[in-house]
């Protein structure tokens, strides 16, 4: 990693955790890269707590802080950017959104802040299935970000998809949301997707293994792929599905999975460290999420060369596949059409540097230069 250049500017990645699930990770990736680029980077975590907080570069510094609930850390972000006043702060999430820029507002600083959005939210709260409380306290995030996303610097969406719904949920102009792609591909990925993989279905030849990836939760429709499997089986007696991911749901996916007979064609490892190298060995990746904000796995899968199927569940899929261009999309819990589709891919996989070259699109280089227009504006 590069060192710090005299008079660099400070970014600040403001973020509540650094625990599983894909925002932490790709920020892990930006700030790298923003670091080697000569920027002065903190890390501002309102939860200094995490799987992926053992994986910070040596040269970003964490700050520090009382763990708190984001709520509760309103005051602290403040203090903290008036003491440092860095020029920039990338926040993430909407709850994260709405401290950074009350922050701002409230405590007079010049810190340029840019929030961003990583799911479509409109989705994510019509599919709601945690609770009443659950839900009005989405509700009242959602109405907070309406109030103060005005006085953001920057609005930034992860997909097309996502801007839309962010332009008309928190009635913004579209001209006011840039749309910056996650960034996905980087050498390291290249590099991890061909060290030896530990699944023994993947070390030896056999029948084609599919593979799902995400939080056990209903957002990623494991029980529709779960459904799908039982159909891919009758063309393909042989293969196998591992899902990678933890979550809510794993007891009741292990009762499905018991219930359809298919404990000795199904795995469900749960968190690896390395998803690349199983992307690399599969077959196919199929995403059959209900709702994403991007799907960044799919392009994860496309750079390692492996075919994809996804459901065209809003936002981000169609993007990434160029509407069906490379890989299907089907309609979300349409198992058989999921069925049909992922057997079609085993029959005829295209070619893996069609899909390489797509995911190149996705770089962590050309993330960050969009990132780098807004930080130097």
């Amino acid at each position: 990693m590069s060192g710090i250049e005299t008079g660099a500017k400070k970014v600040v990645f403001f973020l509540e955790s650094l625990g599983l699930g894909g925002i932490g990770r790709l920020t892990l990736l930006l700030a790298e890269y923003c670091a080697d680029q000569g920027y002065d980077v903190s890390l501002l975590l309102a939860k200094t707590e995490g799987d992926y907080l053992s994986q910070v570069p040596p040269g970003i510094k964490v700050v520090k802080k009382k763990n708190t609930r984001v709520v509760f850390s309103l005051h602290s972000v403040g203090a903290y950017l008036k003491h440092v006043e860095p020029d920039a702060l990338i926040a993430a999430n909407e709850k994260i959104n709405v401290v950074a820029v009350l922050a701002k507002k409230l405590f007079r600083v010049k810190t340029r802040v840019i929030v961003s959005t990583h799911i479509n939210n409109s989705e994510q709260i019509k599919n709601e299935k945690r609770g009443p409380a659950i839900y009005l306290y989405r509700r009242a995030v959602l109405m907070a970000a309406r109030l103060v996303y005005k006085w953001a610097d920057d609005v930034v969406a992860v997909s097309e998809g996502v801007a839309d719904d962010v332009s008309r949920l928190f009635k913004l102009p579209p001209e006011r949301i840039k749309v910056i792609y996650n960034p996905i591909v980087t050498p390291d990925l290249k590099v991890k997707m061909k060290e030896p993989v530990d699944h023994p279905w993947l070390k030896q030849p056999g029948g084609p293994v599919i593979l799902g990836s995400g939080r056990l939760s209903g957002q990623k429709g494991f029980f529709t792929l779960l459904d799908a499997f039982v159909e891919i089986r009758k063309s393909f007696p042989e293969a196998r599905l591992i899902i990678l991911g933890e979550g809510e749901e794993r007891i009741a996916l292990e009762q499905k999975i018991a219930a359809l007979d298919l404990d000795d064609y199904v795995s469900m490892p749960g968190f690896v460290n390395n998803p690349y190298n199983y992307l690399y060995n599969a077959s196919v990746f199929v995403l059959s999420s209900v709702w994403e904000g991007f799907g960044n796995v799919l392009v994860e899968a496309m750079a390692t060369g492996t075919p994809v199927v996804a459901t065209d569940c809003p936002s981000g899929p169609a993007e990434i596949l160029g509407y069906g261009k490379y890989g299907p999309l089907v309609p979300v819990g349409d198992a058989k059409s999921l069925a049909r589709k992922v057997a079609a891919v085993l029959k005829d996989p295209p070619d893996p540097g069609f899909l390489q070259n797509r995911a190149s699109e996705f770089s962590v280089e050309k993330a960050f230069e969009k990132y780098r227009e807004l930080i130097d504006s």
